[in-house]
């Protein structure tokens, strides 16, 4: 047997692309990005993802008294879809899961103050962050406030070149010796100090005491602009992210960066592969969740009845929605967990197991399990699942490489695939390398997001393996 075909070589993704393949993954990464400029928070996304399925012939499934290309939505901040398939539905779906959240800073429930005549919000930092990259960059501010009778108010500021910025301003180096040199990086900035600048003029009411002239001149601004009140924020979702549009990286622009690749970047791909698949093998569901990066946990998250909601009102139209079908059906399903892994970056490659790691420019990234150190808090995808994938890959000329999230001693994470293992269905992570993954600005690879594309289409059109010949 020949060296090629017996031992394992890596491949860099550009050496192989047609003229085809290259046109293709251009006008792909042009969308996407354009996708990651516009949206920055999970509830922009269900909106853009919903629009997006709707002009490609998905009906809201209220409308519906029959099996059809259909969306779900939870509380703003989820979305299901659904395409049917050539099989039974009981015989088991396609499933693809992604998280629409993204590390960020929160606004509080009482946020404004005003200090040294300056005004600032206060944040409650979301999901795990390195607390020193956000300072001294421009943010906007996101969300929506709902006032008392019901009546939403969307917050966009700081993405248009006519709007302000916000930002956290550090301390200069010239003093910062023993408030923060000395320090260890996560103690170098404390949460309660990522508080954000919005203002310094003060207003020229008379009735308003010394020390909130300020606050009281941006809750004037606010009032003008949005017509809500210093208690509307009591009821606000809002969110402080970073201000501007994604980037191409490189004089070769063959990367991209942006803030919320993880898990964007997999929503986006797995919604396009979705509804590019007609007339599946399998009925095929995409799910796209919120709260991932803190655990899952919440009404709009993974670890709820959630999809068993989503599944009992698909069920419902073929006349099925017993608690039995939905567990036989969700037991027989076989699950992509879209997230993203961490590509190794030369410069800290001593934290990867470099055999067992993710590299830009090879492709979907296979990752048979996670958790932190032995496997802890994981599920893990078995030797016949894993096979069936390398089959369908390789057959659909999807580059493809396996990997862990760091050394064993290191670290480690987790996904949503724990909680959909939950349910019996075969699952496995895959997704791409990300460099800077859960800063700012994270960076991924054009060619990686390509390759992932057509992972996910061929899973979603022509994955057809039974569980129980697995």
């Amino acid at each position: 047997m020949s060296e090629d075909r017996l031992l394992k070589k890596r491949r860099n993704i550009w050496d192989d692309l047609s003229q085809e393949d290259r046109a293709q993954l251009d006008e792909l990464n042009r969308e996407y990005m354009g996708f990651l400029s516009r949206v920055k928070t999970e509830r922009e996304a269900v909106i853009y993802f919903r629009d997006f399925l709707g002009e490609r012939g998905f009906k809201d499934i209220s409308s519906l008294s029959e099996p059809s290309k259909l969306t779900i939505t939870h509380q703003h901040k989820s979305l299901a879809a659904f395409v049917p398939g050539k099989r039974d539905i009981l015989s088991g779906l396609n499933v693809i899961v992604a998280h629409l959240d993204s590390p960020r800073l929160d606004l509080k429930q009482n946020p404004l103050y005003e200090d040294q005549s300056i005004a600032f919000f206060k944040t409650h930092y979301y999901g795990g962050i390195k607390k020193y990259q956000w300072l001294s960059r421009p943010l906007s501010l996101h969300g929506i406030v709902v006032k008392k009778d019901g009546s939403r108010v969307e917050v966009v500021i700081g993405e248009q070149e006519s709007d302000p910025v916000f930002t956290i301003a550090d301390l200069l180096p010239h003093l910062a010796g023993k408030a923060q040199m000395d320090k260890k990086a996560n103690e170098f900035i404390e949460g309660e100090k990522l508080n954000i600048i919005i203002g310094s003029r003060p207003g020229d009411a008379a009735d308003v005491k010394d020390g909130e002239k300020v606050k009281y001149a941006v809750m004037q601004i606010l009032n003008e602009k949005f017509g809500i009140t210093e208690e509307d924020f009591s009821s606000a979702d809002l969110e402080a992210v970073p201000a501007g549009p994604a980037r191409e990286i490189g004089f070769d622009r063959s990367m991209i960066a942006a803030y919320g690749q993880d898990d964007r970047v997999c929503a986006w791909t797995a919604t396009r592969a979705v509804a590019d698949s007609d007339e599946p093998e399998r009925p095929t569901l995409l799910l796209l969740l919120d709260r991932e990066e803190i655990g899952s946990m919440g009404s709009s998250g993974a670890s709820t009845w959630l999809i068993e909601f989503f599944i009992g009102r698909i069920l419902h139209l073929y006349g099925l929605d017993s608690y039995a079908n939905i567990r036989a059906c969700l037991s027989r399903s076989a699950c992509l967990s879209a997230d993203v892994n961490a590509a190794v970056h030369p410069d800290w490659a001593s934290v990867h197991d470099k055999y067992n790691a993710a590299y830009l420019n090879e492709g979907l990234v296979l990752t048979k399990y996670t958790g932190v150190r032995g496997k802890g808090g994981s599920s893990e995808a078995n030797a016949e699942f894993v096979a069936s994938l390398r089959e369908l890959l390789d057959s659909a000329s999807v580059q493809w490489q396996t990997a862990e999230l760091g050394k064993v001693d290191e670290g480690g994470g987790g996904t949503i695939a724990l909680f959909m293992a939950y349910y019996g269905m075969q699952v496995i992570d895959a997704g791409i390398g990300l460099l800077d993954m859960h800063s700012p600005f994270e960076i991924a690879s054009k060619a990686d997001i390509y390759m992932m594309h057509k992972g996910f289409k061929a899973f979603c059109l022509n994955y057809s393996q039974q569980p129980d010949l697995l």
